[in-house]
Protein backbone atom coordinates (compact mmCIF):
# COMPACT_ATOMS: atom_id res chain seq x y z
CA UNK A 1 0.00 0.00 0.00
CA UNK A 2 0.61 3.33 -0.52
CA UNK A 3 0.46 5.91 2.88
CA UNK A 4 0.93 9.70 3.16
CA UNK A 5 1.28 11.30 6.53
CA UNK A 6 1.01 14.56 6.87
CA UNK A 7 3.09 16.72 9.39
CA UNK A 8 5.62 14.53 9.03
CA UNK A 9 8.99 16.09 9.88
CA UNK A 10 7.52 16.80 13.18
CA UNK A 11 7.87 14.94 16.78
CA UNK A 12 5.75 11.88 16.14
CA UNK A 13 6.43 11.76 12.21
CA UNK A 14 10.27 11.86 12.74
CA UNK A 15 9.71 8.43 14.78
CA UNK A 16 6.75 7.27 12.39
CA UNK A 17 8.68 7.43 9.23
CA UNK A 18 11.26 4.91 9.50
CA UNK A 19 8.63 2.38 10.54
CA UNK A 20 6.58 2.39 7.50
CA UNK A 21 9.46 2.53 5.36
CA UNK A 22 10.88 -0.39 6.72
CA UNK A 23 7.16 -2.75 6.52
CA UNK A 24 6.95 -5.07 3.76
CA UNK A 25 3.61 -3.73 3.37
CA UNK A 26 4.55 -0.60 2.30
CA UNK A 27 5.77 0.50 -1.18
CA UNK A 28 5.66 4.62 -1.11
CA UNK A 29 5.46 7.08 1.84
CA UNK A 30 4.07 10.08 0.70
CA UNK A 31 5.39 13.10 3.16
CA UNK A 32 3.30 16.20 3.27
CA UNK A 33 4.90 19.27 5.56
CA UNK A 34 5.36 22.88 5.43
CA UNK A 35 8.19 22.56 7.02
CA UNK A 36 7.07 25.34 9.32
CA UNK A 37 7.82 23.95 12.21
CA UNK A 38 9.01 20.17 11.51
CA UNK A 39 12.92 19.83 10.07
CA UNK A 40 14.15 18.15 6.92
CA UNK A 41 15.98 16.42 9.90
CA UNK A 42 13.02 14.12 10.37
CA UNK A 43 13.60 13.15 6.49
CA UNK A 44 17.57 11.53 7.49
CA UNK A 45 18.02 8.29 5.73
CA UNK A 46 14.57 7.78 4.29
CA UNK A 47 15.08 9.98 0.96
CA UNK A 48 15.10 6.99 -0.93
CA UNK A 49 12.99 5.69 -3.84
CA UNK A 50 10.36 4.88 -1.85
CA UNK A 51 9.62 7.86 -0.16
CA UNK A 52 8.12 11.35 -1.98
CA UNK A 53 8.50 14.56 0.05
CA UNK A 54 6.16 16.93 -0.84
CA UNK A 55 6.33 20.70 0.78
CA UNK A 56 2.71 22.03 0.96
CA UNK A 57 0.67 23.58 4.04
CA UNK A 58 -2.83 21.55 4.97
CA UNK A 59 -4.73 24.58 4.51
CA UNK A 60 -4.01 24.97 1.43
CA UNK A 61 -6.61 22.42 -0.53
CA UNK A 62 -4.82 21.81 -3.57
CA UNK A 63 -1.57 21.07 -2.03
CA UNK A 64 -3.18 18.37 -0.03
CA UNK A 65 -5.02 16.53 -2.94
CA UNK A 66 -1.82 16.82 -4.85
CA UNK A 67 -0.04 14.93 -2.20
CA UNK A 68 -2.75 12.64 -1.64
CA UNK A 69 -3.25 11.84 -5.07
CA UNK A 70 -2.63 7.51 -5.54
CA UNK A 71 -2.00 6.57 -1.82
CA UNK A 72 -4.64 4.48 0.12
CA UNK A 73 -4.09 5.26 3.36
CA UNK A 74 -3.84 8.25 5.75
CA UNK A 75 -1.75 9.56 9.16
CA UNK A 76 -2.82 12.87 9.57
CA UNK A 77 -0.51 14.33 12.19
CA UNK A 78 0.25 17.72 10.97
CA UNK A 79 -0.94 20.53 13.76
CA UNK A 80 -0.61 23.71 15.98
CA UNK A 81 0.71 21.63 18.97
CA UNK A 82 1.66 23.13 22.37
CA UNK A 83 -1.62 23.52 24.42
CA UNK A 84 -1.21 26.37 26.51
CA UNK A 85 0.10 28.15 23.68
CA UNK A 86 -2.88 28.18 21.69
CA UNK A 87 -5.05 30.46 23.97
CA UNK A 88 -3.19 33.31 22.48
CA UNK A 89 -3.76 32.40 18.97
CA UNK A 90 -7.52 30.64 18.59
CA UNK A 91 -8.22 31.18 15.49
CA UNK A 92 -4.86 30.36 13.58
CA UNK A 93 -5.06 27.02 15.52
CA UNK A 94 -8.74 26.33 14.01
CA UNK A 95 -7.46 26.74 10.59
CA UNK A 96 -4.59 24.45 10.68
CA UNK A 97 -6.20 21.82 13.41
CA UNK A 98 -10.00 21.96 12.16
CA UNK A 99 -9.72 23.54 8.71
CA UNK A 100 -6.55 21.27 7.47
CA UNK A 101 -8.33 18.22 8.78
CA UNK A 102 -11.33 19.25 6.84
CA UNK A 103 -8.85 19.45 3.55
CA UNK A 104 -7.48 16.11 4.34
CA UNK A 105 -10.73 14.40 4.76
CA UNK A 106 -12.87 16.07 1.56
CA UNK A 107 -9.52 14.92 -0.20
CA UNK A 108 -9.84 11.54 1.30
CA UNK A 109 -13.68 11.05 0.43
CA UNK A 110 -13.06 12.99 -3.18
CA UNK A 111 -10.10 10.38 -3.63
CA UNK A 112 -11.48 6.84 -2.23
CA UNK A 113 -9.05 6.74 0.41
CA UNK A 114 -9.54 3.34 2.22
CA UNK A 115 -8.50 4.30 5.64
CA UNK A 116 -7.22 7.54 7.57
CA UNK A 117 -5.65 7.47 11.11
CA UNK A 118 -6.13 11.27 12.70
CA UNK A 119 -3.73 12.86 15.92
CA UNK A 120 -5.92 13.57 18.68
CA UNK A 121 -4.97 13.90 22.19
CA UNK A 122 -6.43 13.13 25.35
CA UNK A 123 -5.69 16.77 26.42
CA UNK A 124 -9.53 16.61 24.91
CA UNK A 125 -10.79 15.57 28.58
CA UNK A 126 -9.90 18.74 30.32
CA UNK A 127 -9.89 18.93 34.17
CA UNK A 128 -11.54 15.80 34.90
CA UNK A 129 -12.24 14.24 38.44
CA UNK A 130 -12.53 10.57 37.92
CA UNK A 131 -9.18 8.83 37.82
CA UNK A 132 -10.15 6.21 35.34
CA UNK A 133 -11.12 8.20 31.92
CA UNK A 134 -11.89 5.76 28.93
CA UNK A 135 -13.31 6.79 26.01
CA UNK A 136 -16.81 6.77 26.72
CA UNK A 137 -16.48 9.94 29.27
CA UNK A 138 -17.46 13.42 27.95
CA UNK A 139 -14.64 15.27 26.67
CA UNK A 140 -14.14 18.92 28.44
CA UNK A 141 -11.31 20.76 26.47
CA UNK A 142 -9.98 23.61 28.34
CA UNK A 143 -8.56 25.00 25.21
CA UNK A 144 -8.31 25.89 21.76
CA UNK A 145 -5.99 23.16 20.82
CA UNK A 146 -8.01 20.37 22.37
CA UNK A 147 -11.23 22.12 21.35
CA UNK A 148 -10.17 22.13 17.76
CA UNK A 149 -8.89 17.91 17.90
CA UNK A 150 -12.53 17.08 19.86
CA UNK A 151 -14.18 18.91 16.78
CA UNK A 152 -12.29 16.94 14.18
CA UNK A 153 -12.82 14.02 15.78
CA UNK A 154 -16.64 14.62 14.73
CA UNK A 155 -15.55 15.32 11.34
CA UNK A 156 -13.92 11.99 10.69
CA UNK A 157 -16.81 10.59 11.69
CA UNK A 158 -18.91 12.19 9.77
CA UNK A 159 -16.82 11.97 6.48
CA UNK A 160 -16.47 8.30 7.23
CA UNK A 161 -19.92 7.83 7.48
CA UNK A 162 -20.56 9.99 3.99
CA UNK A 163 -17.58 8.57 1.96
CA UNK A 164 -17.52 4.76 3.33
CA UNK A 165 -14.07 5.19 4.35
CA UNK A 166 -13.10 3.98 7.89
CA UNK A 167 -11.15 5.98 10.35
CA UNK A 168 -9.64 6.35 13.90
CA UNK A 169 -8.65 8.53 15.99
CA UNK A 170 -5.68 8.12 18.34
CA UNK A 171 -5.98 10.41 22.12
CA UNK A 172 -2.84 10.55 22.53
CA UNK A 173 -1.14 10.68 26.03
CA UNK A 174 1.65 13.39 26.78
CA UNK A 175 4.53 12.05 24.74
CA UNK A 176 7.66 12.19 25.72
CA UNK A 177 11.41 10.77 24.71
CA UNK A 178 13.77 11.23 22.24
CA UNK A 179 13.58 11.63 18.20
CA UNK A 180 14.91 12.97 15.68
CA UNK A 181 12.42 15.89 15.57
CA UNK A 182 11.77 15.94 19.46
CA UNK A 183 9.86 19.02 21.43
CA UNK A 184 10.74 20.47 24.22
CA UNK A 185 7.45 22.16 25.11
CA UNK A 186 6.20 19.08 26.34
CA UNK A 187 7.20 18.65 30.47
CA UNK A 188 9.33 15.24 30.47
CA UNK A 189 11.34 16.60 27.81
CA UNK A 190 11.70 20.44 29.23
CA UNK A 191 12.32 19.46 32.75
CA UNK A 192 15.28 16.93 31.61
CA UNK A 193 16.63 19.58 29.44
CA UNK A 194 16.72 22.01 32.65
CA UNK A 195 17.94 19.27 35.10
CA UNK A 196 20.81 18.89 32.55
CA UNK A 197 21.04 22.61 32.33
CA UNK A 198 21.33 23.36 36.32
CA UNK A 199 18.51 24.94 36.27
CA UNK A 200 15.20 24.82 38.78
CA UNK A 201 12.06 23.11 37.32
CA UNK A 202 8.96 24.95 37.70
CA UNK A 203 5.77 23.50 37.94
CA UNK A 204 2.25 25.86 37.94
CA UNK A 205 -0.10 24.70 40.73
CA UNK A 206 0.90 22.53 43.52
CA UNK A 207 2.10 19.50 40.80
CA UNK A 208 -0.81 17.34 42.05
CA UNK A 209 -2.30 17.62 38.38
CA UNK A 210 -2.53 13.90 36.30
CA UNK A 211 -1.09 13.32 33.09
CA UNK A 212 -0.59 10.07 31.38
CA UNK A 213 2.24 9.97 29.30
CA UNK A 214 3.61 7.95 26.41
CA UNK A 215 7.21 7.29 24.46
CA UNK A 216 7.37 8.90 21.27
CA UNK A 217 8.79 5.47 19.56
CA UNK A 218 4.93 3.72 21.53
CA UNK A 219 3.21 6.68 19.90
CA UNK A 220 4.59 5.94 16.45
CA UNK A 221 4.02 2.18 16.71
CA UNK A 222 0.63 3.26 17.52
CA UNK A 223 0.35 5.18 14.24
CA UNK A 224 2.11 2.16 12.22
CA UNK A 225 -0.25 -0.12 13.52
CA UNK A 226 -3.75 1.31 13.31
CA UNK A 227 -2.81 2.57 9.64
CA UNK A 228 -1.35 -0.73 8.85
CA UNK A 229 -3.78 -3.10 10.13
CA UNK A 230 -7.27 -1.64 10.65
CA UNK A 231 -8.78 -4.30 11.41
CA UNK A 232 -7.49 -4.72 14.94
CA UNK A 233 -7.75 -0.88 15.50
CA UNK A 234 -11.71 -1.36 15.22
CA UNK A 235 -13.15 1.35 17.48
CA UNK A 236 -13.45 5.17 15.93
CA UNK A 237 -11.24 6.32 18.60
CA UNK A 238 -8.76 5.17 21.23
CA UNK A 239 -7.00 6.22 24.24
CA UNK A 240 -2.85 5.89 23.34
CA UNK A 241 -0.70 5.53 26.44
CA UNK A 242 -0.54 3.29 29.77
CA UNK A 243 -2.36 3.09 32.79
CA UNK A 244 0.84 2.20 35.15
CA UNK A 245 2.02 5.87 33.25
CA UNK A 246 -0.63 8.36 34.66
CA UNK A 247 1.39 10.55 36.91
CA UNK A 248 0.80 14.12 38.97
CA UNK A 249 3.19 16.64 37.29
CA UNK A 250 4.88 16.73 40.36
CA UNK A 251 5.96 12.78 40.45
CA UNK A 252 7.82 14.01 37.13
CA UNK A 253 9.72 16.75 38.86
CA UNK A 254 10.59 14.27 41.14
CA UNK A 255 11.73 11.50 38.55
CA UNK A 256 13.79 13.77 36.64
CA UNK A 257 15.78 14.96 40.14
CA UNK A 258 16.48 12.02 40.43
CA UNK A 259 17.33 9.66 37.35
CA UNK A 260 19.08 13.00 35.69
CA UNK A 261 20.52 15.32 38.08
CA UNK A 262 19.59 16.71 41.86
CA UNK A 263 17.15 19.82 40.84
CA UNK A 264 15.16 22.06 43.15
CA UNK A 265 11.55 22.07 42.13
CA UNK A 266 9.70 25.35 42.09
CA UNK A 267 6.11 25.45 42.82
CA UNK A 268 4.08 28.45 41.82
CA UNK A 269 0.78 27.17 43.01
CA UNK A 270 -1.20 30.98 41.87
CA UNK A 271 -0.29 29.97 38.35
CA UNK A 272 -2.99 28.30 36.53
CA UNK A 273 -1.59 24.42 36.42
CA UNK A 274 -3.57 23.63 33.21
CA UNK A 275 -5.15 20.13 32.04
CA UNK A 276 -5.56 17.23 34.50
CA UNK A 277 -6.78 13.91 33.31
CA UNK A 278 -6.22 10.17 34.49
CA UNK A 279 -7.07 8.18 31.24
CA UNK A 280 -8.09 4.29 31.32
CA UNK A 281 -6.00 2.11 28.16
CA UNK A 282 -8.38 -0.67 28.13
CA UNK A 283 -9.64 -0.18 24.65
CA UNK A 284 -6.22 0.01 23.49
CA UNK A 285 -5.35 -3.54 24.93
CA UNK A 286 -7.99 -5.25 22.31
CA UNK A 287 -5.77 -4.26 19.65
CA UNK A 288 -2.41 -5.80 20.92
CA UNK A 289 -0.77 -3.36 21.56
CA UNK A 290 1.72 -2.38 24.55
CA UNK A 291 4.01 -0.01 25.15
CA UNK A 292 7.41 -0.74 25.46
CA UNK A 293 8.88 2.26 27.01
CA UNK A 294 8.77 3.05 30.88
CA UNK A 295 8.86 6.90 31.78
CA UNK A 296 12.02 6.12 33.65
CA UNK A 297 14.16 4.33 31.11
CA UNK A 298 12.94 7.75 28.25
CA UNK A 299 14.20 10.60 30.65
CA UNK A 300 17.46 8.68 31.03
CA UNK A 301 17.76 7.80 27.23
CA UNK A 302 16.97 11.80 26.44
CA UNK A 303 19.50 12.61 28.84
CA UNK A 304 21.96 10.71 27.17
CA UNK A 305 21.38 12.29 23.95
CA UNK A 306 22.18 15.23 25.42
CA UNK A 307 25.59 14.04 26.93
CA UNK A 308 26.80 10.93 24.32
CA UNK A 309 29.07 12.63 21.09
CA UNK A 310 28.42 9.74 19.20
CA UNK A 311 25.29 10.46 17.53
Amino acid sequence: MDVLVTGACGYIGSALLPLLGADERVDRVVVLDDLSTGSPRALLGTLDGDMDFRQGDVREYGDVESAMRGVDRVVHLAAITGAASTHDRRDETFAVNYEGTENVLTAAGKLGIDHVVFASSCNVYGRATSTDIDESVDPDPINPYAESKLASETLLADYCEEFDMTGTALRMATNFGFSPGVRFNLVVNYFVFRALTGRPLTVYGDGSNWRPFVHVEDAARAYAGAVLSPEDWSEPVYNVGSSEHNYRIAEIADIVAEEVAPVDVTYLEDEHPGPSYHANFDRLATTGFEPTWTLRDGVRDLAAQFTTTDQ
